[in-house]
């Protein structure tokens, strides 16, 4: 499963900082960031277990990050 959020995420480091939180707190997710895209996007998959989006918006808006889901 794969859910798509949108941020404010400016620069790697920041990035990198918010990766290494959520993998601390979700290590059986995998994230990713595309700075390059507009919506500074993020990207939560997991092996088929449902994606925990309450707890990966906590986590994230706990640095201070704008985070949303991404509806199509």
């Amino acid at each position: 499963m794969v859910e798509i959020f949108r941020t404010n995420v400016k620069n790697k480091r920041t990035a990198g900082k918010v990766l290494k939180a959520l993998q601390a707190h979700l290590p059986t997710f995998r994230f990713n960031f595309d700075l390059e895209d507009c919506d500074r996007i993020l990207r939560a998959q997991s092996n088929g277990c449902p994606v925990e989006c309450t707890k990966i918006i906590q986590i994230v808006k706990g640095h201070s990050i704008e985070i949303s889901l991404f509806e199509d």
